[in-house]
């Protein structure tokens, strides 16, 4: 699906997100709307948090702004420092490290693409299943779908 996606000169799902981040929060000024919003991103996009790392965020951005009395500012450069550094503790926690993104990214990619390709197969199958029905085909005998590889079609 990668290179796929990559020779059709399509975004990945990765991208997507991110790409969509990008532009839905721009012009959001404090860090509070900004996690709702990324929250409302995810669920829209069908992502879980199986990790339960979007309440520990909050509680972090709330720890912070108890701390500075006030709501946080995404460019009060030295408060979100520490809240940044919060999510650190939080990322240690929960076993998420920097350097294994790229990883976490192809497993999510996979984890997709999976996804996708039942949702074909079963599409597909339902295709079949509705030609079999049809008068004029109750002659012929459906296509085993494990035969039918895509690179023939390619």
């Amino acid at each position: 699906m990668k290179t796929v996606r990559e020779k059709a000169g399509l975004f990945s799902e990765s991208q997507r997100v991110k790409y969509t981040i990008e532009q839905r929060t721009q012009e959001i000024p404090d860090a509070r709307t900004y996690l709702l919003t990324l929250q409302e991103i995810r669920a829209k996009s069908g992502l879980t948090d199986d990790l339960g790392a979007e309440p520990m965020m909050i509680e972090a951005l709330e720890k912070v702004e108890k701390e500075i009395k006030k709501p946080l500012l995404r460019s009060d450069k030295k408060n979100m420092a520490l809240l940044l550094a919060e999510f650190d503790k939080i990322n240690k926690k929960l076993g998420i490290r920097k350097e294994n993104l790229a990883k976490y990214e192809e497993e999510v990619e996979l984890k997709i693409a999976k996804e996708q390709l039942t949702e074909l197969k079963k599409d597909a199958l339902e295709a079949m299943e509705t030609q079999l029905k049809r008068e004029e085909f109750k002659d012929e005998e459906m296509v085993d779908v494990k035969s039918l590889d895509i690179r023939n079609f390619i």
